[in-house]
């Protein structure tokens, strides 16, 4: 059952109140999960039966993501910003260093989580950050040509394209290689997710000049990319781990930008792996 937690940040005008809806289940060592930009939690639902069988699974809708309101006034969507409302969650929630697994901006979130030592372990599923600015352009373009298309169609047609495999390709397959195994009713809510998404500006805005360039010490790092993403190319992968020496890198064959609903049991398998 999705729940929602308050607490109190920082921010240019002083402490504010922020909430975020988050969903929790199973037992064991904590394992928090960070989903992309555009999306929300349930992202991670292909993943969530396998992964709370050994860990107390915390899934969250990043602020101005999902359920969860945008930062406060004032508050950037930078790294900066962002990292230490995690840290404050992860308090209002009862929960020091947790592993964390993140996709996308989430995976960048995650490794900079690891690079602060706030979490025991990181798994990054194509994570942000390790672009060339021409590969940056790319998957930018394609993010706001995927939330304008998202805007413009009334929720009727949404529903209509995604009762056939083809209709759901054509809403989803940027960010699947497999799109038609998603259902119908996932994929009507994280087109409205991706439409609703308060912060989705100002967070690739934020993201415009962010390169992930530093070293993960003293934690255990798995960075693991599709071989068919087609929004954050997997040759970025190779340059994650020279950046990250230390960390895994692992291949998902078949898998695309959001490879929990590809192969959730080999995702699984490398989150819990790498949190080991």
């Amino acid at each position: 059952m999705v729940s929602k937690v308050s607490f109190t940040v920082d921010s240019p005008a002083g402490r504010q109140a922020l909430s975020v809806s988050y969903e929790r289940l199973g037992a064991g060592e904590p394992l928090l999960l960070l989903h992309g930009i555009g999306h929300h939690w349930q992202a991670w639902e292909p993943v969530l039966p396998v992964l709370a069988q050994e860990r107390d699974v915390i899934a969250v809708d990043l602020p101005g993501f999902g359920t969860s309101p945008a930062l406060p006034q004032g508050m950037s969507y930078d790294l900066s910003a962002v990292v230490p409302v995690l840290g404050a969650l992860c308090g209002a929630l009862g929960v020091e260093r947790p592993h964390v697994a993140g996709n996308s901006l989430g995976g960048l979130l995650a490794l900079e989580l690891g690079r602060e030592k706030l979490v025991r372990s990181v798994t990054a599923l194509s994570p942000a950050g390790f672009w060339t600015e021409s590969e940056r352009r790319y998957a930018f373009g394609t993010l706001l040509a995927m939330r304008r298309g998202a805007r413009m169609m009334p929720l009727p047609l949404i529903d209509r394209l995604s009762r056939t495999p083809a209709g759901r390709a054509a809403l989803t397959s940027t960010i699947y290689a497999r799109p038609g195994r998603r259902s119908p009713q996932a994929v009507v809510a994280e087109t409205v997710a991706l439409r609703e998404a308060t912060g989705f500006r100002r967070t690739l805005d934020a993201g415009r000049g962010v390169l992930f360039t530093s070293d993960v010490p003293g934690l255990p790092v798995t960075v693991a990319w599709g071989s068919r993403d087609r929004l954050l190319l997997r040759r970025q992968g190779v340059r994650a781990k020279h950046a990250i020496p230390g960390a895994r890198l692992v291949r998902l064959p078949g898998c695309g930008h959001v490879p929990m609903n590809d192969d959730p049991a080999l995702v699984a398998r490398v989150i819990l792996d790498g949190s080991r």
